[in-house]
């Protein structure tokens, strides 16, 4: 009964397949629909594939192009950085011929020349104790013991150590400073003492009925011979009067600002030209006998 019904089926199956084939061979239509289908599953079966590579080389382009902007970004920052060290290389130039233009701006002063020279350091030594200076400016330079230090300002101080290229100088502010003043209008004199770094400074020696007031400028007097007259010092800042001494007690502060300056000028004292006539030197004499009692 099995075989019977397989034995049908077959021929039924066989008569179909026949018949189909018969009509395709007429129509094609099951040609058609066999590569439609089959192209119908091949895209279905392609499309995740596809899929991943697109997202695959999208993401490396974008990968890529990143890479390629971080490099470039590296590259301006560090131009940046480049262009924002060279602009602070200019103003600092600037304003170092700002400074120098102003040294030189400063009126030559009689029977002296002028040098310049750089700070180099400050308070220098084991224990510091000066409140002074190192320029570099020493033996070779002509730099001499008591060789005055000025900036367009005003006084700085004196050389106490010179060495061969870089000397020490010791401040007006130092303990151990003394410089002769007068001051500017009423003509006082006294003694300026520096009280150490970051004190104001002490006028010693002028008069109970000396005519000074604050606010006036102290200038050096020349008396002492240390440094020409007539140069800017301090500022008096308080005048006091006491009924058991002879003498005023007078604050000043310096004019030039020791902790900032950079640059200043040494003082030496012009050598006398051996050459010059008897006559031009004795009117030269004259002069610098005038000028001297009138500083004094």
């Amino acid at each position: 009964m099995k075989l019977k019904r397989a034995a049908i089926a077959v021929i039924i199956g066989l008569f179909v397949y026949l018949s189909l084939y018969s009509w395709n061979l007429r129509s094609g239509q099951l040609d058609r629909l066999a590569g439609f289908t089959g192209l119908e599953i091949v895209k279905w079966v392609l499309w995740p594939c596809e899929y991943v590579h697109d997202q695959s080389v999208e993401f490396w382009e974008k990968y890529i192009y990143l890479v390629g902007l971080k490099q470039l970004n590296d590259q301006l920052s560090s131009q940046n950085d480049l262009m924002r060290l060279e602009i602070m290389k200019l103003r600092e130039k600037a304003a170092e011929a700002e400074r120098y233009q102003k040294l030189l701006a400063i009126k030559p002063v009689h029977n002296w020349k002028t040098d310049g020279a750089r700070i180099i350091a400050q308070r220098m030594g084991p224990s510091a104790a000066l409140d002074s200076i190192i320029i570099n400016k020493g033996v070779v330079s002509g730099v001499d013991p008591d060789t005055p230090v000025i900036t367009p300002l005003g006084v700085v101080g004196r050389v106490v150590e010179p060495g061969l290229s870089a000397s020490k100088a010791l401040l007006l502010t130092d303990l151990n400073s003394r410089i002769s003043v007068r001051g500017q209008i009423h003509r006082s004199t006294g003694l300026l003492v520096g009280n150490g770094e970051g004190e104001s400074l002490s006028v010693k020696y002028m008069k109970i009925n000396a005519p000074v007031t604050e606010g006036e400028i102290l200038v050096t007097s020349g008396l002492a011979g240390l440094f020409p007259a007539g140069l800017p010092v301090a500022k008096i800042i308080s005048v006091e009067r006491s009924d058991i001494s002879l003498f005023l007690n007078v604050e000043a502060i310096p004019l030039v600002d020791m902790e900032n300056t950079e640059e200043v000028l040494l003082l030496h004292r012009a050598v006398p030209d051996t050459n010059t006539p008897i006559g031009n030197a004795n009117s030269t004499a004259g002069t610098g006998n005038s000028t001297t009692a009138e500083g004094r």
